[in-house]
Parts: C-alpha cells; sequence; structure tokens
C-alpha cells in the first residue's frame, strides 16, 4: 500500500469543497480514501486571531492578554474568536444537529481557555508570580484551538460523505501527562487502521518542551514531517493555494510566472531562509534524513503534479529555478579599525546581542573592519540591538538602514557570467545593488538593494533569468 502523509494549508482548509473535490475524493472520485493521513491547519486567518496577525502584527488574543495592558481586551478578542469559529460551523454543516455539535465541541475548549486564562491572570496579581513565566504555554494552548476546530469539522464532513474518516487529536487536551513529540505521535497512531481509515490529524502536536518554543508558527508542519518520518511514508506533501513558482505571481504576472517542477531540499532551505518556506527547514530535516521525497502541490489545480523536492535533484542544466526575497529587512552595520585581527570576537559578541533579542539573522557580510547583519525583526528590537552594540563597542559607527533582498536560487547554478549578466539587468532597471553575495555552493545569489526596489529587483531578474527561455522555468547555459 501507498502510503501518504499530506498537510492541507490554513487557505485551503478554509475552502471545505475545494479540499473534498481537489485533495480527498478527486475530481471524479479517483482518489484513495485509504493508506493516507491528513494532517490540517486551522481555517485560514483563525491563528492569526488566537495569537496575533503573522505578517501585520495585529493583536489576537496572546498578544492581548500577554501585553495586559486592558484586561478586558483578550476577552474580547476570545469573543470575537468564538464568533467567528461559530459562524464557520453554520457554513460547514447543513442540519443543525451538526451545527450544535460542532459548537458545543469547540464552545467546551474556547469555556475552558478562558477559565485558564481567568485564573491565571488572578494568580500573577500576586508578586510571587510571573505571568512571563507562563505565556508559551499560554500560547501553545491557545494555537491548539484552531486545529482541533478544523481537523474535528473536517472528520465530521467526511463521515457525512460516506469516508471512514476519524478524528486524531494531537493537541493534549485534558492530558493527564506530556510525552515527547514521537512518543505522542505514536501513542494516538497505535489504534489507527491506514488500510481501512483516513485520519484527520491536528497540526498542532503538544509535547513536553513545547512545539511552539522551537517552530512557532511552522508547528503544523513540524506535526506534518514527524507523522511522516515515523509512518515511513512513501511521500509527503503539502496542499497549499499556490504553486511553489518561479516568482510571486503578484509581481511578475501570472502568465510569467510557473511552476517550480522538480528541486531538492537545499533549494527549500534557501527559500525558509528568506521566510518564503515551502517547508520549515527543521521539518524538512527529518524528510531528507528519512529520504522521503515531498511534493508541493496547488489545491485548486488537482490535475497538476506539482513540484518534487527530493534529497539528490540536480538540474540538468546549470539553471535558476526561482527568484525570492524578502522586504524590510534591517541592515545593521559595525564600523571598527580595531577589529582588524579580531574580527572573531566582535563577531561573537554581535551574534550575541542578535539572538538575545530574537532577531531572525537572514545574511550578513564582513570585510577587514566592518561586519552587517541583515535581520528580520521589528524596528524596535532593532533600536534595542543598535543601543547595546552602541554601549559594547563606544569607539565603533553602527548604522542601521532599512533594505530588500532579493535572491536568484538553484539547485545548479554554474553558469558563466551570470553574475554579470544579473547585476546588469538590475543596472538596466535602474536599481542600485548596495551588497551581493554569491556562495561557493553556488545555489543562490542575493542581492541587497533598496527597500523600495524590491518589486521591482525581482520583476528585473525573473525576466532576465526566467522569461527569455522557452521553457519558462530556468535559465540554462546556453
Amino acid at each position: 500500500m501507498m502510503l501518504t502523509v499530506e498537510k492541507i494549508g490554513g487557505t485551503s482548509m478554509s475552502d471545505y469543497l475545494t479540499v473534498r473535490d481537489n485533495v480527498v475524493l478527486g475530481p471524479n472520485g479517483e482518489n484513495p480514501t485509504t493508506g493516507r493521513i491528513l494532517v490540517v491547519s486551522a481555517y485560514g486567518g483563525m491563528t492569526d486571531q488566537l495569537l496575533e496577525h503573522k505578517k501585520s502584527g495585529k493583536a489576537g488574543v496572546f498578544a492581548h492578554f500577554s501585553s495586559d495592558e486592558d484586561a478586558g481586551s483578550w476577552r474580547e478578542a476570545l469573543n470575537s474568536v468564538r464568533q467567528n469559529m461559530f459562524q464557520k460551523n453554520a457554513e460547514l454543516f447543513n442540519s443543525a444537529d451538526a451545527i450544535s455539535k460542532a459548537n458545543v465541541f469547540i464552545g467546551e475548549r474556547l469555556d475552558t481557555a478562558e477559565r485558564c486564562l481567568e485564573d491565571l491572570q488572578r494568580l500573577c496579581g500576586h508578586g510571587h508570580f510571573s505571568l512571563e513565566a507562563h505565556l508559551s504555554t499560554v500560547r501553545e494552548m491557545l494555537a491548539s484551538l484552531g486545529e482541533a476546530h478544523s481537523a474535528r469539522n473536517m472528520a465530521e464532513l467526511l463521515k457525512e460523505e460516506g469516508v471512514n474518516a476519524r478524528f486524531v487529536d494531537l493537541t493534549g487536551w485534558n492530558a493527564d501527562k506530556s510525552l515527547g513529540m514521537d512518543e505522542h505521535i505514536l501513542e494516538q497512531f497505535k489504534d489507527v487502521d491506514l488500510g481501512n481509515e483516513l485520519p484527520v490529524v491536528t497540526g498542532y502536536a503538544h509535547c513536553e518542551s513545547g512545539i511552539m518554543s522551537t517552530f512557532d508558527r511552522g508547528y503544523s508542519e513540524m506535526t506534518f514531517s514527524r507523522i511522516a518520518v515515523l509512518v515511513q511514508a512513501d511521500e509527503a506533501l503539502i496542499h497549499k493555494e499556490y504553486h511553489l513558482s518561479s516568482a510571486d505571481p503578484k509581481m511578475v504576472g501570472v502568465d510569467a510566472a510557473v511552476p517550480i517542477g522538480r528541486t531538492n531540499y537545499d533549494v527549500a532551505d534557501q527559500l525558509a531562509n528568506l521566510g518564503m518556506e515551502a517547508i520549515h527547514p527543521k521539518a524538512a530535516k527529518g524528510l531528507r534524513q528519512s529520504n522521503i521525497p515531498l511534493r508541493v502541490k496547488n489545491t485548486f489545480e488537482p490535475d497538476h503534479n506539482g513540484t518534487l523536492i527530493t534529497t539528490d535533484y540536480v538540474s540538468e542544466k546549470p539553471c535558476v529555478e526561482i527568484i525570492a526575497g524578502k522586504q524590510a529587512v534591517y541592515a545593521v552595520e559595525c564600523f571598527n579599525q580595531d577589529m582588524v585581527g579580531d574580527l572573531l570576537n566582535f563577531e561573537q559578541k554581535i551574534m550575541q546581542i542578535c539572538q538575545r533579542f530574537r532577531c531572525t539573522h537572514v545574511t550578513k557580510d564582513v570585510n577587514a573592519n566592518t561586519v552587517t547583519h541583515y535581520l528580520s525583526s521589528n524596528m524596535k528590537k532593532i533600536k534595542r540591538v543598535q543601543r547595546e552594540l552602541e554601549e559594547m563597542f563606544p569607539e565603533s559607527e553602527i548604522n542601521v538602514k532599512k533594505v530588500s533582498i532579493v535572491s536568484a536560487i538553484g539547485s545548479d547554478m554554474q553558469v558563466p557570467g551570470i553574475l554579470a549578466k544579473t547585476v546588469g539587468a538590475l543596472a538596466d532597471a535602474g536599481i542600485s545593488v548596495l551588497a551581493v553575495h554569491q556562495s561557493m555552493r553556488q545555489v543562490d545569489m542575493q542581492f541587497i538593494v533598496e527597500e523600495v526596489a524590491y518589486e521591482a529587483a525581482v520583476r528585473a531578474l525573473h525576466k532576465c533569468l526566467v522569461e527569455v527561455h522557452d521553457h519558462g522555468i530556468a535559465i540554462c547555459a546556453a
């Protein structure tokens, strides 16, 4: 029996009929409903409401509770989540009885969460208890609600379709003890009959170390990856609302951007470093080590094979496979003439400060007396980093500049003259290059440009390196 583990993203989950027809049953009902495990995310936007908006940072329940600036704000946010979850139930189920059962299930969990938050708030009103010490647990509890809601609903809806679906709850709700992640997964799967049942599994998995302390919002991908490794899946699939394409279609045009088709885990890691994850790099590690191929598919194009990611793939000819990047990156530059001959000492101290404020490190450049770190974080943290550096190195000149990073990525980019051609394309588009990085591994080139030049740089590189070729997927050596 071919065994696949498949993750369904939040935007896809929000469109149940499409997921049912394109992913679960297939357009003509040809898809098997056994030999598969579905790992589901919360409905689109639900985790943002429970925690905080992933991109804008707009406060959700957790952010309101942790700030503690307005004692009633987190209750209002939680009530809004309840209303939205109940509304989603009403949209999905046809009978009053099914809607009622769905509301009771998630309503009980919301009630329990509310009582926990109230009790914790009262407890931490005393000087001997610190709210900060409990916030990671609160974050885990709130995050679990989204996946419990969507997974239970999908299992029940599929049962109505005649599918022998089974809700597998990894959230650890009301569990009397905490287990390691692998142990917890194996415990919940010990009675699952993969030959006769279709498990619908929560993307959140409770474990004693706390899955979000390491993976934060990438937790569902880690759950998906560990399940695939533990059941020794033949293939892991991620169903998203878009293809893994040669560039963002919104920037370069729908007709110009095309699915990559094939690549390797090295390229996936480069994308993850830019925050454009095909899969979280630590989740990919388990799949790579177990030699499990990963396929990324577009939920809304079921007949397309998507992009297959394997360990050993190398393009037949040297080529660029994708143009990606990251906006709103802060370049933190430290210049000190005493750095010559003592670079390692300076570097270690700078990195310690960046790590202390939990700034995401994207890349860096170094010369004899200057180190520049490109960090992804908010301005508040960056200013703290700058103050710490100024205090630690009073003789240094510390400069901070907001920039963008645009990268050309491929499994093999050893094309003579490609760097010169690329820089020339940016110059022709009137874009100044502030810094360039190209490693000997020849899997990516990174260009630091002005923040406002990001989209123009993506379009210029895509036009130069991708769109000039008939196959539309990559630049290949002539």
